[in-house]
């Protein structure tokens, strides 16, 4: 190495400083560069605006080819579990982000099974990525468990209904719960403050823990913590969704028109979409932090004491090549059924013959 390489080199060098600062630059460009994993998984009864609202926080359509059932239907429908993923690129940073919907909740008269489907598929997740992290590919996991569950809480109620606390309380030791108030416009400032507090105190006198924004460090800036404060604050969301495109005094919003006005879907003071998306986007991290550290934690420790045998899969998840494996056992026992007809068949021919 020349003189003035090495000179150039330790020009850089600082006294007392060693470069650790550097560290996160380097994770964050090493995990922009892979791209991120992220499933929500959101629940509610019918009608309360759930896949307009995930359509708008992520402007994507996710449900393009969804058939919406009529009322006969949806007496006999049971909660089935439906993910979708999309990859999302902005800026230079991929997101792949997974939806899963749950379309027939809380429509049955009688809706006391109506979760033990969705433990079964946050179990199965769990379960899966145990299986993968125990494997001996486990440089490639795929990771689908439930980092955040939207639940989806009815305007037009006094509170909390006793399904919406039954499933809160099975839930809230498997996933990190955010609860948000459907279509928002319907109700005014007044009402809708009076119907957070009501469910924020249903949710404590029922003991359920939901997700809460982790407190920020002495060292973060004002702006941020303000902003934490904010969003702490707005706990239960009141949203509204809206795709649509208007013009409101030569600006375009994307909101819902009204003969008395246009709400904007974007505008705090309208609703708290905008809190709810910046809460999603800003602790992304934290909901996937808490899934591993608690939710999945627990999981493994109580799966591993008990050693007991993987959940029944789901038809959900079950893998392609079972399925193929499972039409063509079926196909050659019908082709097996056939061959024997025809030897019957020849057999009654000779005789009569």
């Amino acid at each position: 190495m020349s003189s003035e390489s090495v000179k150039s080199f330790s020009s850089l060098e600082t006294p007392g400083y060693v470069g650790f600062a550097n560290l996160p630059n380097q994770v964050h460009r090493k995990s922009v560069k892979k791209g991120f994993e992220f499933t929500l998984m959101v629940v509610g009864e019918s009608g309360l605006g759930k896949s307009t609202l995930v359509n708008a926080l992520f402007l994507t359509d996710l449900y393009p080819e969804r058939i919406v059932p009529d009322a006969v239907e949806k007496l006999k429908q049971t909660v089935k579990l439906e993910p979708t993923t999309v990859e999302i690129e902005e800026r230079g940073i991929k997101l792949r982000l997974t939806v899963v919907d749950t379309p027939g909740y809380g429509d049955a008269i009688d809706n006391t099974d109506s979760f033990s489907e969705i433990i079964r598929y946050i179990d199965e997740q769990f379960e899966r990525f145990l299986r993968d992290e125990s494997g001996l590919n486990r440089k490639n996991i795929v990771d689908n468990r439930i980092h955040c569950c939207f639940y989806f809480i009815s305007p037009f109620g006094h509170g909390l209904k006793p399904l919406d606390i039954e499933f809160m309380k099975q839930l809230h030791n498997k996933v990190n719960i955010v609860p948000v108030i459907a279509k928002a416009d319907v109700l005014t400032k007044r009402e809708m403050q009076k119907l957070k507090k009501k469910v924020l105190d249903e949710i404590s006198e029922n003991g359920i823990k939901i997700f809460s924004l982790p407190e920020c460090d002495s060292d973060e800036d004002e702006e941020y913590k303000e902003q934490v404060r904010q969003l702490k604050q707005a706990v239960p969301f009141a949203v509204c969704g809206a795709n649509t495109l208007l013009e409101v005094k030569g600006r375009k919003v994307r909101g819902r028109l009204y003969p008395w006005g246009v709400v904007e879907v974007e505008n705090p003071e309208h609703c708290d979409f905008i809190k709810l998306r910046t809460m999603l986007i800003t602790h992304m991290q934290d909901l996937q932090d808490i899934t591993q550290r608690e939710h999945y934690e627990n999981y493994r420790s109580e799966r591993l004491a008990k050693g007991a045998p993987p959940p029944k899969r789901n038809t959900i998840t079950e893998d392609k090549t079972t399925e193929k494996d499972r039409i063509l056992q079926e196909k050659e026992a019908e082709l097996k059924r056939m061959q024997e007809m025809i030897a019957q068949l020849q057999a009654k021919m000779q005789q009569q013959q």
